[in-house]
C-alpha cells in the first residue's frame, strides 16, 4: 500500500517517470513507463533490477546494439487484421525497419555469451520473425521507404513506360515554351507546372487566346493563366492512364502483401511486445548511467543499508549547473530489526527532509525496477507499504488545519502500518501547541516501535530525541552543521540527537543582543545546556575528522614517499646491474686490446735483439695506447722503499709504513719495535715495517694530506678517522678464497696498526675451504698469539677468533 494517492507527485518520483519517457524510443516503450508499479514479490523485482543492470552494462560496453527503427505498428497491425483491407507503403516501411530490429536484437543475445546477458536472452523466448515475410516487405518497399521498381514485373513496365511518356512531354511542351518566350506570351523565366495532375505553361492573361489549348486555373492576381497546349493532350492523357494503371498494380501488391501479412499477426504482436520492452528497459539503463546508479544486494525482508547514497533529482539537478557546480553529499543509510527507525534532528535548512525523501524515492525507484544511485557494497529489502506525510495538506473546503491534516495522516498510517511498512515522516509533532504536539508525536512514535514498522522521522521536539534514546528499536541521527561557522554540512550522523542551534543562528543573523539573552532566559538552563553538549559534541566531531583527514593526508605522502624510494631503489639496482655489464665488457675488450698490444710490443723488443733504441720506440708506442685507449696516463715509477734499519733510526724521526702516504715520528726504539707517534696517537710498530723519510718526503706527504678532506692538522694519516670507523669484525661469507684473503691481509695490517686485542673473521662452514685459508694466513701471522673456533652460541666453528700479541 502507498499512501498518499498523491505519493509519486509529492517524492519526485513522476519526474523520474518524465525522464524515462524522455528517454524512451518510440510509444511502445512510453506505455511500459506508464505501467510501472510498485514491486513487492522479491523474485519478480529481482528479475526486473537484473535487465536493467545488464543492459546498463551493455551500454557501457559500447556494443552495437540496434537503436533505431523502434516503431509502433499496433495500428497497422489492427487495420491488416481486417480482411480485404491493405496497408500504404510508410505502414509497410515501418514495419520491415521495425521487424528488421527485432531480428536483430534476438541475434545479439543469440551470439553474446550466456553469462553476460542471461535475463535479457530470456526475453527474447518465444519471439519469432518470419524469414519469408520479411523477404516479402523487402521485395516491395527498400530501405527508404519507397516502393521497388522491380516489386512484380508489370509494375516495372508501367514504370518504364511513365518515364518514356513523361520524357516525350518534356520534349513538347519545352518546344512550345519556346515559341511562346520568343512571342513574349509568357512572363520571364516562366517554367512549366503541375495543376490538376497535368504539366501546363503559364501564360500572361492577354495572350490566353493564342496559346491553343484547356485552361486549368489562374493566379491570385489574375495576371498569369496556366494553360494546358493542345499538342501535349494525347500525351498528358497517356501519362494520366498509366498513373492509373501504376497505382492499381500497387494496390494489387499491396493488397497481397497485406494478406501474407495478416496469419503473422499474433507473433507480430508478441514480438512488438518485445520491442517495447526492449526499449523500456534501455531507457531504465539510460537513466542508471545519468545517476551513476548500482545494482545493490536485494534481500526479501526489510532492509535499508546503502552507502553513499545520494537523492537522484539533487543530483542530475546539481550536475546540470555548469556554471556553479556542486556536489550532492551522500548517506550512509541504515535501517534493519535492530535499528527499525530513525529520528533525524538538526537545524533547519540543515538536510533533514532532504535524507528523509531521499530514502523515500531511492526505495519507491528500487522497488519500481530502477537501479539505485548508491555505492556498490549497498544491500537493500523490500517493503510492502510506503507511507509519507510531508507538506501542508490543509483544505478550506474540507476544513482542514495542517495540523489535522497531520493527525489524518496518523490515523491512516496506524491503522495500516506493519512490520513491513516504511513510515516517512517530516516534522514530526508540528502544527500545534509544542508540549501537546510533541506528547501526541511521542505516542504515535511509540505506536509504530510496538507495531515494529519501519520509519524515518525528522523532528526538533527533545521529547522525541530523549524517547529515541531510551527506545529499543528508535535511533537517533543528526545533519551535522559547523558550529563556528554556523553553516550545513549536509552529512547524516547516526548515533546521536541533533541540536537546532536556534539561539546560535539568532545570535548570528543579528537579532538585538537582548532578544537573545531574553529567549536563552526563557529556555532554561536545562535546555540550554542540551544544547551546549550537542554544540560541544559537534565541535569535537568536527576537529577529530579534521584530525583523522589530516593523518590520513600525511599517511599517503608518507606511503607516495616510500612507493617513490622503492621504484627509485629498483631503478638503481637495474642501472647498476647495466653498467656492470656494460663495464664489464669494455673491460674485456680493453683487456684484450691491451693483451694484444703488450704482445705485440714484446714481440718487437725480441725481433729487434733488445736495442735500445728500438726498446724505447715500443715503450713509448704502448704509453700512447694506454693513454688513448684506456684514457690514463701510465703510471709513474715510483721509488722502491726498503725497511728501516733499527741502527739508522733514533727517536724523531720521521718515519712512514711501508706502502703507505702518511707519516709519523718515532718517539723512542726498544730493540726491533719502535713506539710512533701517528697524528696524536703512539703505536707500536716493528721496525722492518717502516721506512725513514727525508724532509722533502715529509714536506711532499704534508701537501698531499693538506689536500685530503679527511686529513687532521699537522698530519700526513687520519688514523683517528679510520680507528673510529673500523670494525673488529670481518664478514667474508659468500667471498672467492683470493677475493676473501686480499681482504683478510689489509684487515689483519690494520688491526695490528690500530693496536686491537682480538679479531672476528665471518666465512661460514661451507665446504672449509674459506675456514681453512682464512686460518693459515692467520697462523703465518707473527702478531697473532692464538687462531680458534668462536663460542658456539656465538657462531662455533663458522667464526674464527684470533687474538694478537
Amino acid at each position: 500500500m502507498i499512501l498518499p494517492q498523491n505519493f509519486e507527485s509529492k517524492i519526485g518520483f513522476s519526474q523520474l517517470r518524465e525522464m524515462l519517457e524522455s528517454l524512451c524510443l518510440s510509444a511502445l516503450g512510453r506505455q511500459f513507463v506508464g505501467k510501472m508499479q510498485f514491486q513487492t514479490k522479491h523474485d519478480q523485482l529481482q528479475k526486473l533490477l537484473q535487465q536493467t543492470d545488464e543492459f546498463r552494462v551493455l551500454l557501457n560496453s559500447g556494443a552495437d546494439f540496434p537503436s533505431q527503427h523502434y516503431h509502433d505498428v499496433h495500428p497497422y497491425l489492427v487495420r491488416a487484421n481486417l480482411p480485404g483491407a491493405f496497408l500504404d507503403v510508410p505502414a509497410f516501411f515501418a514495419v520491415k525497419m521495425s521487424l528488421r530490429t527485432i531480428r536483430q536484437a534476438l541475434l545479439f543475445f543469440t551470439q553474446a555469451e550466456e553469462s553476460l546477458y542471461p535475463t535479457l536472452r530470456l526475453l527474447g523466448i518465444g519471439v519469432q520473425v518470419d524469414r519469408n515475410l520479411l523477404a516479402a516487405l523487402d521485395k516491395v518497399v527498400d530501405d527508404e521507404g519507397q516502393v521497388r521498381e522491380n516489386a512484380s514485373p508489370f509494375l516495372s513496365h508501367l514504370r518504364q513506360e511513365l518515364i518514356t511518356r513523361q520524357g516525350q512531354l518534356r520534349k513538347q511542351i519545352a518546344g512550345v515554351l519556346r515559341h511562346a518566350r520568343e512571342q513574349g506570351w509568357v512572363p520571364e523565366g516562366a517554367e512549366p507546372t503541375i495543376r490538376g495532375g497535368r504539366l501546363v505553361l503559364p501564360v500572361i492573361a492577354e495572350h490566353k487566346r493564342r496559346v491553343r489549348g484547356l485552361i486549368h486555373d489562374e493566379s491570385a492576381s489574375g495576371q498569369t493563366v496556366f494553360i494546358e497546349p493542345e499538342a501535349v493532350f494525347e500525351l498528358n492523357n497517356d501519362i494520366k492512364d498509366l498513373e492509373n494503371a501504376y497505382q492499381r498494380e500497387l494496390i494489387r501488391i499491396l493488397t497481397a502483401l497485406t494478406d501474407q501479412l495478416r496469419p503473422h499477426i499474433p507473433d507480430l504482436r508478441k514480438a512488438y511486445q518485445y520491442l517495447g520492452l526492449l526499449d523500456f528497459i534501455r531507457a531504465k539503463a539510460l537513466l542508471a548511467q545519468r545517476l551513476e546508479a548500482t545494482l545493490p544486494v536485494l534481500h526479501a525482508r526489510p532492509l535499508v543499508q546503502w552507502k553513499q547514497v545520494r537523492h537522484p533529482l539533487l543530483y542530475l539537478t546539481f550536475k546540470e549547473q555548469k556554471d556553479n557546480p556542486r556536489d550532492v553529499v551522500p548517506l550512509d543509510m541504515e535501517l534493519n530489526p535492530d535499528q527499525r527507525i530513525l529520528l533525524i534532528s538538526g537545524p533547519n535548512a540543515g538536510g533533514k527532509s532532504v535524507a528523509m525523501k531521499t530514502v523515500g524515492l531511492v526505495q519507491y525507484m528500487l522497488q519500481c525496477g530502477l537501479l539505485i544511485p548508491a555505492g556498490e557494497s549497498s544491500e537493500a529489502g523490500m517493503f510492502e507499504d510506503i507511507f509519507l506525510d510531508i507538506g501542508d495538506e490543509q483544505s478550506l473546503e474540507n476544513d482542514l488545519s495542517t495540523y489535522s491534516s497531520h493527525l489524518l495522516s496518523m490515523k491512516q498510517f496506524l491503522l495500516f502500518a506493519g512490520k513491513r511498512s516504511l513510515v516517512l515522516i517530516d516534522e514530526f509533532g508540528t502544527g500545534t501547541e509544542p508540549v501537546l504536539g510533541g506528547a501526541i508525536a511521542e505516542a504515535v512514535l511509540n505506536q509504530f516501535n510496538q507495531a515494529r514498522s519501519f520509519g524515518v522521522i525528522t523532528t526538533h521536539y527533545t521529547n522525541l530525541k530523549n524517547f529515541a534514546e531510551r527506545s529499543q528499536g528508535i535511533v537517533n541521527g543528526a545533519m551535522r552543521y559547523d558550529p563556528e561557522q554556523l553553516q550545513p554540512l549536509y552529512r547524516l550522523e547516526i548515533g546521536k540527537p541533533g541540536s537546532s542551534f536556534a539561539i546560535e543562528i539568532a545570535r548570528k543573523i543579528g537579532l538585538p543582543k537582548q532578544i537573545v539573552e531574553q529567549a536563552t532566559r526563557l529556555v532554561g538552563k536545562d535546555k540550554i545546556r542540551y544544547d551546549q553538549l550537542l554544540e560541544g559534541l559537534e565541535k569535537e566531531k568536527t576537529d577529530l575528522e579534521q584530525r583523522t583527514a589530516e593523518a590520513a593526508k600525511q599517511e599517503r605522502r608518507l606511503k607516495k614517499a616510500a612507493q617513490d624510494y622503492q621504484d627509485l631503489k629498483r631503478h638503481l639496482e637495474d642501472t647498476q646491474l647495466e653498467v656492470l655489464r656494460e663495464a664489464k665488457q669494455k673491460a674485456k675488450t680493453l683487456l684484450k686490446d691491451t693483451n694484444q698490444q703488450i704482445e705485440a710490443t714484446i714481440a718487437e723488443i725480441r725481433r729487434n735483439q733488445a736495442d735500445k733504441e728500438q726498446t724505447k720506440q715500443a715503450r713509448e708506442q704502448l704509453d700512447t695506447f694506454v693513454r688513448e685507449k684506456l684514457q690514463i696516463e701510465p703510471p709513474k715509477p715510483r721509488p722502491t722503499r726498503e725497511a728501516a734499519d733499527a741502527t739508522n733510526l733514533k727517536a724523531g724521526d720521521k718515519v712512514a709504513l711501508l706502502g703507505q702516504d702518511g707519516y709519523g715520528e718515532i718517539a723512542s726504539l726498544k730493540g726491533k719495535t719502535a713506539e710512533v707517534m701517528f697524528g696524536g696517537m703512539k703505536t707500536l710498530v716493528k721496525v722492518n715495517q717502516l721506512e725513514k723519510l727525508s724532509r722533502a718526503e715529509v714536506k711532499e706527504r704534508e701537501k698531499k694530506a693538506e689536500k685530503s678532506v679527511y686529513a687532521t692538522a699537522g698530519s700526513g694519516l687520519d688514523l683517528t678517522g679510520r680507528m673510529a670507523d673500523f670494525s673488529p669484525t670481518l664478514d667474508l661469507r659468500g667471498e672467492r678464497a683470493e677475493d676473501a684473503l686480499q681482504k683478510l691481509m689489509a684487515f689483519v695490517d690494520d688491526a695490528v696498526m690500530f693496536g686491537l686485542p682480538e679479531l672476528k673473521i665471518l666465512h661460514g662452514r661451507g665446504n672449509g675451504v674459506l675456514r681453512q685459508v682464512v686460518r693459515d694466513y692467520l697462523r703465518s701471522v707473527r702478531t697473532i698469539a692464538s687462531v680458534g673456533d668462536e663460542h658456539a652460541d656465538r657462531g662455533g666453528d663458522g667464526v674464527t677468533l684470533a687474538v694478537l700479541k
